[in-house]
């Protein structure tokens, strides 16, 4: 079965209830219905079919879920990018895709020379005619395809069946509960990242529930006006988006009433910092529940059920329809319940596009993916997700989790968030250096925060340096670039 097979259907049905807020307005499920129609009118004229790749460059809008519906509708698969990635990134990524058309809101005249390149308004929610140029097709079956990276920086690109997609909505919805067609999410992720197209589009799309568009985060003015105004029941963000809230809560810019009414908070796509968790409860009154999933993954992978059943810190357990194993660091398989993460299921992608040998890395025989994530169980089946394995360092041959003593740090009443990350040394291999942003209004040297640490952990844990910093460097979605802080470290 095919998505759009199932959201249709949902739209077609009590076609005149409301479907999406956008502009401070509701529009019903056949407002909807039209605009897919209509979008669909404009590929096919254009010479969009079976097979071909359609690139959007394009903040949330309704235009997102109109044109995903469009290209599958006509045998095609939808391709978000991030516009800010930088032409260089983008020209890469589009070579290697090859898309029909890109549809953008601005010209880049780096790649408008290359690619039939159609500029739209979001805000007139229409999309104008144009002629496309027929590239080699891809299967039908995938329906969407994410652009990421390697450690490389070369681009990669990760196709997600529609099989992938209804495997990981049915599971979400049977996994967090309660969901329905009565609850109204907020879409405010970015659509070019899987934890923001499946998640806060098609999931809610999918189950039949509302949604409730800003085009971005920042400004925030409209993603608060539509948290408030809609209402949104439903909120899936980062880690990042719900410190700017509380923050904005604590300071009297939004009311505390329009975050705590929210029946599910769930942060995904970093990790939730212990100090944004107790600010939660504290000025909320409200618990907040993590996830924990990758592009490969159509993305959630685990999740925390409820407030009642979560176990505060971790992103929760394996959700339906997956195996797993843990492997240690030669790919052995191990007993225990620490390793590093491999999974097998419907929801993982069948391989990067057009890129055997990078499949053949991350997959093994058996048909498992490395996630690249180092976990632990607990004894319920929760997980913890210990560090990226890239991301460990390695200190006289001892393991340092970054996570752990960012954990630690964070305990420190003047610390609001802690990264911390590996720099060469002569004589260990590596050194712990902590990257520190103090709550506003307190103050702390880096001796403070080293005593601190020393009182608490195994002296190789302990950072050998503290810097401290305003904020931390973000990518797109807004999550800590962890890379850009070990260059910083390295050329300081």
């Amino acid at each position: 079965m095919r998505l759009e097979e199932i959201i249709i259907p949902n739209l077609q049905k009590d076609s005149e209830k409301n479907c999406y807020w956008w502009d401070g307005k509701w529009y019903t499920r056949r407002n909807l219905l039209t605009l897919v129609e209509n979008c669909e009118n404009v590929l096919r004229n254009a010479g969009f079919s079976r097979g071909q790749k359609l690139a959007v460059m394009l903040k949330n809008s309704p235009l997102i879920p109109a044109l995903s519906l469009a290209c599958w509708k006509l045998g095609g698969i939808f391709f978000p990018l991030n516009e800010k990635a930088g032409s260089s990134s983008l020209s890469g990524t589009l070579n290697l895709v090859k898309p029909f058309a890109i549809i953008s809101e601005h010209d880049i005249p780096e790649i408008s020379d290359s690619w039939p390149f159609i500029t739209c308004d979001i805000d007139s929610v229409s999309l104008p005619a144009f002629t496309g140029k027929t590239q080699e097709s891809d299967t039908e079956d995938y329906a969407v395809i994410f652009a990421t990276s390697g450690t490389t920086g070369n681009p990669k690109a990760v196709p997600l069946t529609h099989g992938n997609l209804i495997s990981n909505c049915k599971a979400t919805k049977e996994t967090v509960y309660p969901l329905n067609e009565d609850d109204t999410f907020l879409t405010v992720l970015p659509n070019f990242h899987s934890f923001g197209y499946t998640c806060a589009t098609m999931l809610p799309l999918y189950i039949g529930a509302k949604i409730a568009i800003a085009p971005a985060f920042l400004p925030p003015q409209k993603a608060v006006k539509a948290i408030a105004e809609a209402p949104t029941t439903i909120m899936y963000i980062v880690p990042a988006m719900l410190s700017y809230l509380l923050m904005a809560v604590e300071k009297g810019k939004i009311k505390p009433e329009i975050l705590s009414r929210q029946r599910v908070i769930c942060t995904g796509g970093d990790r939730l910092s212990p100090n944004v968790h107790k600010q939660a409860l504290k000025l909320l009154g409200r618990d907040v529940m993590e996830g924990y999933g990758l592009t490969e993954t159509s993305p959630v992978l685990c999740m925390n059920h409820d407030c009642e059943t979560q176990h505060t810190g971790t992103s929760g357990p394996i959700i339906p329809g997956y195996e797993y194993k843990l492997k240690n660091h030669d790919g052995e398989i191990i007993e225990g319940k620490e390793g590093v993460l491999w999974v097998k299921g419907a929801s993982v992608t069948p391989g990067y596009l057009h890129a055997p040998e990078i499949t053949a890395e991350r997959f093994d025989a058996d048909g498992f993916f490395n996630t690249g994530d180092y976990v632990r169980f607990d004894d319920d089946g929760y997980v913890s997700i210990l560090d990226r394995v890239t991301d460990i360092i390695i200190v006289g041959g001892f393991n340092v989790y970054p996570q752990e003593v960012e954990k630690v740090l964070a305990e420190h009443p003047a610390v609001h968030q802690a990264v911390v990350v590996g720099v060469h040394h002569d004589i260990n291999g590596e050194i712990p250096k902590a990257y520190v942003q103090l709550e506003e209004g307190k103050e702390a040297t880096d001796r403070d925060i080293i005593k601190f640490a020393k009182e608490r952990l195994a002296h190789f844990k302990v950072p050998r340096s503290v810097e401290f910093v305003n904020e931390f460097p973000l990518s797109g979605t807004g999550k800590i670039l962890r890379r850009v802080l070990r260059e910083q470290a390295k050329n300081s």
